[in-house]
């Protein structure tokens, strides 16, 4: 394919090929070529544009395919445009003489369209310039359309589209022509012609005045006749023109409609009255009202109704949402005057009467919902509301003046219902889509909306008091907190009306529709509502017989409002189950003789009555089964039983008693027996076996003599099909934006869809799609619905042989039957059959012998080739159930051989598509049936007839066929796809566009094709590359495509294409289609290029956006989206789009689209992204209201950010999102918040000023988000002050996340202040509406948290400004304080449980922060203390505000830790496992109520931690001491809480101790963090379970706490054992850090126990008998430890744990293997240096609470584990520091070595022992470290030797042996040349020559202090060069002078001598002083100031020395006079300068 890329056709290549690949090639040129001539220069094209001409005009002789001749008109057009023009004349008659040619075979008929192609793109391109050829061009075209058959009608259409659009005014000669022949070809009856027609009479009527003017009516009518009988295609272009055309007329300025003389404007009346006479007389016309018209027994036909509908909205969408907003009354009354009946013949049944109702919902929804913005959608439902007060009158006058003139007034109520019902409907759906945004409405009195929706429910009609109701359960969602207000009202009028049978039913609805809106509103409703529904209930139900009159309304109501009460779910019903178990009982006969004796009784009036009841329980229980399936015990469902089989014998004597009652009781009795089957459907089959013989022959009743004659298809076989076949059956199935009413077309003539007055059961139940009403269909048809779903469930549960009759009397049943009865017959059957195979493969069942398999094959044989192609998809896919369900390789074969059979013989349409289809199912189910053989025969028999191109449904269902082989068929179909790929090609290039049907098909093989290719398309071979371009090729003709749905399909191809090669898509061209088609009017194309947009963005968004914007800066002229690309680029576009959509699945994945985006591009396009949110949330802010805060800001703001001052102004021109949703802003705040946390991850520059600005004065490209906060806060300002309450949620989210991540930043410009301080007054206005009274609860509950975030953050540090916040706080903790008894009775009691936890976590959270800060600032007084005044200020800061808010809380403290003991005491009640359910307190906890146990657990989870926090905290700083006063009188199990206050005293219970409260309170802290850290749900946050280790750490900070965990070891035990396994399961530093906290305090309580009884055992028996005391600590006499129960071997386990994990070397088994040999060192991290330290600290302190013994015992284990850290840490590191864990393993073994256990008597020997082997073990490092290559720390190794020396007994380390090692350690070390080195070990030799007892120091003395004093002889030849050097030098002195002060007498003198001469060779004269470096001057300094000591301290041996050696002596006397001579100097500039003395004496003092 590469060759055909080149400007001229390569020919020869061309030649060679054969005819398939001889039209890819050409294809794949010219698209080459369209790409190519646009950019290549004019010369290049002039030199070959006469070749090029006749290449291509050579192409239109050689009959080309739809897409080629369109690609070659196209290119002939831009080479005429570019290039030379003067042959373009040429090509033109060229065209106009094959136009005329008298050829009329089929062979010819492409070359003819491809030359009417031709010109239409010629004109279009090049317009004016061809003016004068374009009459005769036009005539020419004209005449050949008069004998043209309907393809070319179709391209004709379009080709005269194409010249008007070139063409403009110039072609005003020929309009009149066009126009008539377009009128004739708007009625053709190809459905593609009336398209092609309604496109070119759009375009006409741009130039064509007289279109929209005098022929004004003519072209209405013919609009009309058009719909008759069309498609949803056709419906969509029609009634694009006809809302056009009137649209043009009402606003053009020329529009005059010509009455007999005068002309004048039309107005809007009367354009809407020829809209109306169409939706109301159909396409009769006006005048010509025919005979039957008159005589009122023809109706208009919904074809028409549809298509005039959708031009209503066509109309209104053209004029736009102002002008809908300016004439919308006189719109509304219009519309709404068609349902009204003022025309009685309109509507003229029932059916009617829905059908235009929902047309005229469609209306107001499309328009009213679609172009509106929210204020003027309030705007809209005011004047709805007005209409509904109008009726209101109409029908109250009616009903009064009932006496007068009856007749009259009962045509008004009936006239007024239809319209009520439209105009309710409205109200609700336009409440529902506001949301809480609706407030204001509501809250309007002068409107009074809920006054006019509840005054309507008692309107005579049923369906109007039914949509009330239905309006009351919208607003009841959208508002939750009128849902209590609303349910109150209505039950009060009930109780008060209940004389009234229109007030009873009505207000039961209303009832009812509330109750089902509960699910819906998270806040719910308070619980004792339930009780007062249930007790409503059994009162009508108990007084339904006393007053006939009301009787058939009582009982409806009654069990209406039970079956409603079930969906509030078990937690409510639960407690009136008893109640409704009798009702159900008593409602049924108890024997079969009390039915007969029913029978012999009643009156039709009391069957009725009867049967109404029995319908209403049977309802009920389904509703009770369905939501509360918790509450279906083994128990309950044996209740339920004992009435079904009553129940089922009713309905086997129903037949006989409707005839002996007439017809009045035909409707009761389907009613009855649809609910019947629905319950019996839901219950567990098991249950009623012994009655499915009954059921099963009522069931085959139904099924075969039906009650209706309306064909049930369309409703009951979609279920049945797979989704992916009804794509065959056209677009009605398939989901569109006119779905709504294109569904009534599906239901046969007769049936115009449901409606509520069907079944007013169904206004409770929960909706399948959105907010449309719900639609159940008449009684007759759901009753064969409910009859074959119940035949599926019990068909698989009766025996085989059964099955067998069952099946036999169905097929002789269908036998029986003729004409279109036996098709409802065989419809009927088949679904029933349907299901239960469905069922069948469900529960793996099988279907029986083979007598059964052959009646089931025989009836779905039957329907395969039945006349109906939903039946035959249904049947394909029972076919293949069937192969799936008998499972039989032969029988599946079988199966197959029926079909080849059949397609091989059979010629007729019905018979191939059927078994066609049936092939591709059976593949489905079986995927790839295994045998290559059959796979070729499929392949082979579709190919066959996929090229059948007589009939094009032939192909197509034998494409789709195809298209599931390919798909299911796998790795096996890999030698098909070559051949398969060619055969899709050339029929995309073959089929006419008309055939959308095959189109779509071969759109689904390309992607199954795809698929199986899969990644290979990467590949880089020549058979890959080539199917490559053949898919890329297919492509590229379906989006070519006129048909949407196939340019959906092609999307979808090239998104798989896309993801399995990517390199290989053309991304900008694909990125451009998806843009285009982003606004088109099909749903399911919108859906395509979304979807594909949200892949593509996943992998190359910034690409993606950058192609979008590019492509609308070159747009070309045929490219005008609907979505402002330009400005606000494509992630705007989709904002916008978001918020036009309703489709829920598109708008999700426009949402993750976006989301993509922003993760990929928030951070480069920063400034970007906010501004798109902060338009969208700007739309929802009344700017008053934002700039009376900002006021304060303004300095600010102009210093942070000018640009953003430069952009408000600009603003006010364009303002994309001028009314964007609320929904859409939740999303913009979602979005912000995401940006904050991409910018987290981005960098610490967003979060820093100083460094962002730096970093923007060096490139000011650059962007950070901190000098974006100012917007940040306005935006979350604007959503967290708007109406919705969804927003406010987001916008305090959005501004928790703001304060918590900007808390630390400080303001570069007020050093010492933070940046967020200027916000203060923002933040406190944000909040304050939050805790306003009628706020709901989750939004207080949120402001809770943003509030005690604020305090927390410790931003604003003067109390007087946060007093603002506090004050919020504390006015909530009243209303907590207030208690259960003033809460507003307006949500469930959980909501309450929520506010009030909120509160006290809010609290707990700032107390937290209060003890935190305080407890820093006494550690920061200490450190201040040490180091200079300068912090003094800081720490000033730090008090205040830190005391600051301690004393804040403190005011409160009081109260606080009541309520959160309380709230604790609640939760660990809560946590109890359920066995101990019983226990709970009957009337609830202090904050839950018993009934809503449930809902309040979930708030309780998400607090406590926080609240467990602060109550350790308060009691550790009471200490656990102070006993309250009133504490007295309080019990713990019920603390004082608000339920408790108000109680008599005498019912409280005795007095506690101050001990045992304590104790308690002890015990539910311990018990809960116990409970919570022993298993944390895997979810369990951190911030929990840090929680509640702080808890722990402090609660054991304070002594008694310890002293009770100290002397309960098994509690003890157990708490570490808890810790061990936190710190097993969870991997977090922080979390395993805390948890060595609280070890290391258990441990410590554990210490002072055993101290205290030691102490106490002393005492008591005095010093006198000491040797016989009793051994305390762990292990006893004989040192055992046992595990589980032993604290010290607990203890231990934990700590190895810790060690071994970070340090793996020290497993004793693994050091063995491999892993560990190499001697690799691994570096800890910091975190593990940290734990490490942690864990060796404890270890060091266990022995302390050992008994001797026990200390013996595990003595060796400690060592072994901190010598063990010791030897894997000490390494050198570069800086020289010491590595953290070496640090504490010293620490650890200097604690060990001096633990009094090495000196008590019975483990001392044992002790000595084992320190010894420790200290081996020490010396032995040394020793393997020589082999391994890493390089050992000696100081480290050193220092532990010292340690071990300087913290043993001497016994230890005296021993001969042991010393001489030592010793040579410290000889070798000496020598070391590293300075750092020499220094410590000169330190570490200072410390042991001072060792008190002499036999430990001498002999280191003996060996060592020779050779120091060498080295430092040494040193008077060499000087030390750098300070390491001199401090070795001075250390060595240092141990010198030390030395001789120990030495005995007589050595004295000799050492002096030695150390005399070394420092006065230190000495300078002054000449050389001056002159010296650094180092030899301190040396100086520091060698004359010990002269000056030892002098006088040796005077005699200083003075002999200094007689025997002059030369020092004068040394020494120039270094002294030198030095007096330099401190005068010194005084003298001081006194000069004093200014500089203070920092002078600083240093000084620090010498």
């Amino acid at each position: 394919m590469e060759l055909a890329h080149s400007l001229l056709l390569n020919e020869e290549e061309y030649n060679q090929l054969d005819e398939h690949q001889k039209a890819e090639f050409i294809f794949e040129w010219l698209q080459y070529l369209e790409k190519l001539l646009p950019v290549t220069s004019r010369t290049d094209i002039k030199e070959n544009q006469k070749k090029l001409v006749e290449q291509l005009t050579s192409l239109l002789n050689n009959s080309p395919g739809p897409p080629t001749r369109r690609l070659v008109a196209k290119n002939l057009a831009v080479l005429y445009s570019t290039g030379d023009t003067f042959s373009v004349y040429q090509t033109i008659e060229k065209c106009n003489e094959l136009i005329r040619s008298k050829d009329d075979s089929p062979s010819y008929l492409p070359t003819k369209l491809a030359a009417v192609v031709c010109l239409g793109y010629l004109y279009k391109k090049m317009g004016r310039i061809l003016g004068n050829s374009f009459t005769d061009t036009v005539g020419n075209v004209l005449k050949a359309m008069k004998n043209a058959e309907s393809q070319g009608r179709y391209e004709i259409m379009l080709s005269l589209q194409n010249m008007l659009k070139g063409l403009g005014a110039a072609a005003i000669s020929c309009h009149r022509d066009i126009y008539k022949a377009a009128r004739s070809c708007l009625t053709d009856r190809s459905m593609a012609v009336r398209c092609a027609a309604a496109k070119c009479l759009l375009e006409l009527q741009n130039e064509a005045v007289f279109m929209w003017s005098t022929d004004l009516d003519s072209i209405v009518t013919l609009c009309f006749k058009s719909f008759e009988g069309s498609n949803y295609d056709v419906h969509l272009a029609v009634s694009k023109l006809l809302g056009t055309v009137l649209a043009r007329a009402l606003t053009s300025k020329q529009a005059t409609v010509s009455t007999k003389h005068n002309s004048r404007r039309i107005s809007l009346e009367e354009v809407m009255e020829l809209l109306g006479t169409g939706f109301l007389r159909g396409s009769y016309g006006f005048l010509r009202a025919s005979g039957d018209m008159l005589k009122g027994t023809s109706s208009v036909s919904k074809d028409v109704r549809v298509g005039v509908t959708q031009a209503y909205v066509v109309f209104v969408s053209t004029l736009g949402g102002q002008w809908l907003e300016r004439n919308f009354s006189a719109f509304l009354s219009h519309i709404l005057d068609l349902v009204s009946q003022s025309h009685p013949k309109a509507i003229q049944n029932q059916m009617e009467a829905i059908g235009c109702r929902c047309c005229v919902s469609f209306i107001l929804r499309a328009t009213v919902g679609g172009l509106l913005g929210e204020k003027a959608q309030i705007a809209a439902a005011k004047e709805i509301c007005q209409a509904i007060w109008k009726l209101k009158k109409v029908v109250d006058a009616s009903v009064s003046d009932s006496n007068l003139e009856t007749r009259i007034s009962t045509t008004d109520v009936t006239r007024s219902q239809h319209v009520l019902v439209c105009a309710l409907q409205e109200l609700g759906s336009l409440i529902h889509g506001l949301g809480t945004t609706a407030a204001p409405l509501l809250q309007d009195s002068s409107t009074g909306v809920l006054d006019a929706v509840i005054s309507v429910i008692l309107h005579p009609s049923i369906p109007v008091r039914l949509t009330a109701a239905w309006c009351l359960r919208c607003i009841a969602i959208a508002l939750p907190s009128y849902v209590s207000l609303l349910l109150n009202r209505c039950i009060e009028r009930l109780n008060a009306l209940k004389s009234s049978p229109e007030a009873i039913t009505g207000f039961s609805f209303a009832i009812a529709a509330l109750l089902g809106a509960v699910k819906h509103c998270p806040l719910g409703i308070p619980h004792g509502r339930g009780k007062v529904i249930m007790t409503l209930a059994e009162d009508l139900l108990c007084s339904a017989s006393q007053n006939s009159h009301l009787s058939v309304q009582r009982t409806q109501a009654g069990w209406l409002l039970i079956a409603a009460l079930m969906t509030l779910g078990p937690a409510v019903v639960q407690y009136h189950l008893p109640r409704i178990l009798l009702l159900w009982k008593c409602v049924f006969p108890s024997s079969p003789k009390d039915l007969e004796t029913e029978k012999t009784r009643g009156d039709s009036f009391t069957w009725q009555v009867t049967l109404e009841g029995r319908a209403g329980a049977l309802c009920a229980i389904k509703s009770f089964v369905s939501h509360c399936a918790g509450l279906l015990t083994d128990e309950v469902l044996q209740r339920l039983l004992p009435p079904l089989p009553s129940a089922v014998d009713l309905l086997t004597q129903l037949s006989s008693i409707s005839k002996s009652y007439g017809n009045s009781l035909k409707t009761s009795s389907t009613v009855y027996r649809h609910k019947l089957y629905e319950l019996l459907a839901v219950l567990p089959p098991k249950m009623y076996e012994g009655i499915f013989h009954a059921v099963l022959k009522e069931l085959v009743v139904d099924l075969t003599i039906p009650d209706s004659q309306i064909d049930a298809s369309t409703f009951l076989l979609p279920p049945l099909c797979h989704e992916d076949d009804l794509l065959l059956l056209g677009p009605l199935l398939q989901e569109t934006d006119h779905q709504f009413i294109e569904e009534q077309l599906l239901l046969g003539n007769n049936v115009a869809g449901g409606s509520l007055e069907y079944d007013p059961y169904s206004i409770y139940e929960k909706l399948a799609k959105r907010d449309s009403v719900p639609k159940p269909l008449p009684p007759t048809l759901s009753v064969i619905g409910a009859a074959t779903g119940l035949f599926g469930v019990i068909f698989c549960h009766i025996a085989e042989t059964h099955r067998l009759q069952v099946l036999e009397q169905l097929l002789n049943s269908i036998k029986q039957t003729k004409g279109s009865r036996q098709q409802l017959v065989q419809l009927n059957v088949v679904s029933a059959f349907s299901t239960s195979l469905k069922h069948l493969a469900n529960c793996k069942g099988s279907l029986g012998p083979e007598e059964v398999r052959r009646s089931a094959l025989a009836l779905v044989l039957s329907a395969l080739e039945s006349n109906n192609p939903l039946l035959r998809c249904a049947a394909a896919e029972s076919w293949a159930r069937l192969a799936q369900v008998v499972s039989d390789s032969a029988f599946t074969a079988g199966l197959a051989q029926v079909s080849f059979d059949k397609l091989k013989s059979a010629r007729d349409v019905v018979s191939r598509t059927g078994h066609s289809l049936a092939l591709g199912c059976l593949y489905r189910y079986l995927g790839g049936i295994g045998s290559t053989q059959h796979l070729n025969a499929c392949v082979g028999i579709l190919y066959t007839l996929s090229q059948d191109s007589t009939s094009p449904d032939v192909q197509a269902w034998a494409l789709h066929s195809l298209s599931l082989i390919v798909d299911l068929a796998g790795p096996l179909y890999y030698v098909h796809v070559e051949p398969t790929l060619s055969l899709v090609l050339m029929l995309l290039l073959t089929v006419p566009p008309a055939y959308t049907e095959v189109h779509q098909s071969l759109g689904r093989c390309l992607n199954a094709l795809i698929t199986t290719l899969g990644p290979e398309l990467q590949g880089s071979s020549a058979a890959v590359s080539a199917l490559r371009t053949s898919c890329l090729l297919g492509c590229a003709v379906m989006q070519d495509n006129p048909d949407c749905l196939v340019q959906a399909q092609a999307i979808s191809c090239l998104q798989q294409l896309h993801m399995f090669a990517p390199r290989h898509v053309n991304l900008s061209s694909l990125v451009s289609c998806l843009c285009v088609n982003l606004c088109s009017s099909y749903l399911l194309l919108r859906r395509a290029a979304v979807a594909c947009l949200r892949q593509l963005v996943q992998r190359e968004a910034a690409e993606v956006s950058e192609y979008a914007v590019a492509l609308v800066k070159e747009s070309r002229e045929d490219f005008t989206p609907d979505i402002n690309i330009r400005e606000i680029g494509l992630e705007g576009a989709l904002l916008g789009l978001l918020d036009k959509e309703l489709d829920q699945r598109l708008c999700q994945d426009i949402k993750e689209t976006l989301s993509h985006m922003l993760t990929s591009m928030a951070v480069e396009k920063l400034s970007f992204w906010l501004k798109l949110c902060k338009d969208v949330l700007a739309a929802s802010a009344d700017f008053n209201t934002v700039a009376s805060i900002d006021t304060t800001q303004e300095e600010e703001t102009a210093k942070v950010d000018d640009a953003s001052i430069l952009t408000s102004e600009s603003d006010e021109r364009f303002h994309p999102f001028s009314n964007s949703r609320w929904s859409t802003r939740v999303f913009a705040a979602e979005c912000v918040c995401k940006i904050i946390n991409q910018c987290e991850n981005a960098g610490s520059a967003h979060f820093d000023m100083t460094l962002a600005q730096e970093r923007k004065q060096r490139d000011s490209r650059d962007d950070f988000l901190v000098l974006h906060l100012a917007d940040l806060i306005r935006m979350a300002f604007m959503a967290a002050t708007d109406h919705s309450d969804q927003l406010r949620l987001s916008g305090l989210q959005t501004l928790q996340i703001v304060v918590r991540k900007f808390a630390t930043v400080p303001e570069p410009e007020f050093p010492g202040h933070l940046i967020l301080e200027q916000y203060q007054a923002n933040v406190g206005a944000a909040l304050r509406p939050a805790f306003a009274p009628e706020t709901p609860p989750d939004v207080t509950a949120k402001a809770c948290q943003v509030c005690s975030a604020w305090i927390a953050s410790g931003v604003v540090s003067d109390l007087n400004d946060l007093r603002r916040v506090h004050q919020l706080l504390v006015s909530s903790l009243v209303k907590v304080q207030a208690g259960k008894e003033t809460q507003s009775q307006q949500y469930n009691e959980s909501t309450s449980t929520m506010e009030t936890l909120a509160v006290l976590k809010a609290w707990a959270e700032v107390y937290i922060v209060a003890i935190e800060k305080q407890k820093n600032r006494s550690d920061f007084h200490n450190y201040s203390l040490k180091t200079a005044n300068s912090a003094e200020e800081s720490y000033r800061d730090v008090t205040s505000s830190a005391s600051g808010l301690v004393d804040l809380v403190q005011a409160d403290l009081g109260t606080l830790s009541k309520l959160w003991l309380a709230a604790l005491q609640d939760f660990a009640l809560l946590n109890l496992p359920s066995e101990y359910a019983s226990q709970l307190p009957a009337e609830g906890g202090a904050f839950y109520t018993a009934e809503t146990i449930e809902s309040a657990r979930p708030h309780y989870y998400s607090s406590w931690a926080l609240i467990l926090y602060a109550t350790a905290l308060w009691l550790t700083s009471t200490g656990f001491l102070v006993a309250d006063p009133d504490e007295g009188v309080a019990n713990l199990s019920r603390p004082v809480t608000p339920t408790t206050m108000c109680q008599d005293s005498s019912t409280r219970p005795s007095v506690k101790s101050p001990e045992d409260v304590n104790t308690d309170r002890f015990h539910l802290i311990l018990g809960i963090s116990v409970e919570f850290l022993c298993s944390p749900r895997s979810d369990a946050a951190m911030e929990n379970i840090i929680a509640c280790l702080h808890a722990l750490q402090a609660l054991f900070d304070v002594p008694w706490p310890r002293s009770k965990i100290g002397g309960d070891q098994e509690l003890a035990v157990e708490l570490l054992n808890v810790l061990h396994r936190l710190i097993l399961t969870r991997e977090s530093p922080d979390i395993q850090l805390a948890a060595l906290e609280v070890v290391r305090l258990i441990l410590f309580a554990a210490q002072e126990h055993v101290k205290e009884k030691r102490r106490s055992a002393e005492v008591d028996d005095g010093a006198a008998e000491k040797e016989t005391l009793p051994e305390f600590g762990e292990g006893k006499d004989t040192g055992g430890l046992v595990p589980g129960k032993s604290l010290v071997f607990a203890t231990l386990e934990l700590c190895v744990c810790i060690l071994v994990r970070q340090l793996p070397q020290l497993n004793p088994k693994l050091t063995c293997s491999p892993a560990v040999q190499s001697g690799k060192h691994l570096l800890l991290s910091e975190d593990g240096s940290r734990l490490v330290s942690a864990a060796l600290l404890i270890l060091s302190d266990v022995p302390a609470i050992c008994s001797p013994e026990g200390s013996v015992s595990v003595l060796p284990t400690i060592l072994y584990l901190i010598i063990g850290v010791l030897k894997e840490t000490a390494v050198k590191e570069q800086d020289g520091q010491l590595p953290l864990p070496v640090a504490a393993s010293l620490q650890a073994l200097k604690g060990l070595l001096s633990s009094p256990m090495a000196r008590a008597e019975k483990s001392r020997t044992a002790w000595t022992d084992l320190l010894r082997s420790a200290l081996v073990t020490v010396l032995d490092c040394w020793d393997q470290a020589d082999g391994l290559l890493r390089e050992l720390d000696e100081v480290s190794l050193l220092t532990a030797i010292t340690v071990f020396i300087l913290s043993t007994s001497p016994e230890v380390t005296t021993i001969e042996c042991l010393q001489k090692r030592c010793i040579d350690k410290f000889k070798v070390t000496l020598e070391s040349k590293d300075p750092v080195v020499q220094y410590k070990c000169y330190q570490l030799l200072h410390s042991i020559f001072q060792h008190p007892n002499k036999t430990v120091s001498y002999p280191y003395i003996h060996s060592l202090a020779s050779s120091i004093v060498g080295k430092l002889q040494e040193t008077e030849k060499s000087k030390p060069e750098n300070a390491a050097e001199l401090q070795v030098v001075q250390e060595g002195i240092k141990v010198v002078t030390a030395l001789t002060a120990a030495a005995e007498e007589e050595h004295r003198a000799h050492l002096v001598t030695c150390l005399l001469p070394i420092l006065i060779s230190f000495l300078l004269d002054e000449n050389a002083l001056g002159s010296a470096t650094s180092t030899a001057k301190n040396l100086h300094e520091f060698a004359l100031q010990n002269l000056m000591q030892i002098g006088p301290q040796y005077s005699s041996v200083f003075k002999k020395l200094m007689a025997s050696s002059p030369t020092m002596k004068a040394r020494l006397e120039s270094a002294v006079k030198g030095n007096q001579e330099s401190i005068k100097v010194k005084t003298a500039k001081l006194a000069k300068n004093p200014g500089k003395s203070s920092s002078i004496q600083l240093k000084t003092n620090f010498l």
